[in-house]
């Protein structure tokens, strides 16, 4: 998973690579797409993905919507909960 997301930051890092800055507007929406996508392949209901990763039901919906900007922890805290596990405390 690390290195998934060094291979990420690689690709938005200035300088990185000689393709136009990416947008933030378009990485939202494709994080929510995929949040969404995620979330109904594993046929789990926004409440139930709530009530697993201690995420309101409306925030997660702003997050499929494109419009929340979500943190690497609460990141974490979603796919622990798509995926059944727990994440560790710091």
């Amino acid at each position: 998973m690390l290195n998934e997301v060094m291979d990420f930051a690689g690709e938005v890092m200035p300088g990185a690579c000689p393709a136009p800055p990416y947008s933030e507007t378009a990485f939202l929406a494709e994080l929510g797409e995929r949040l969404r996508s995620s979330r109904t392949g594993c046929a789990l209901s926004r409440r139930e993905l709530a009530r697993r990763s201690g995420i309101s039901e409306r925030y997660i919906a702003q997050i499929e919507a494109g419009k929340g900007n979500v943190s690497i922890v609460l990141l974490l805290r979603l796919a622990s909960a798509i995926h059944g596990s727990r994440p560790q405390a710091a």
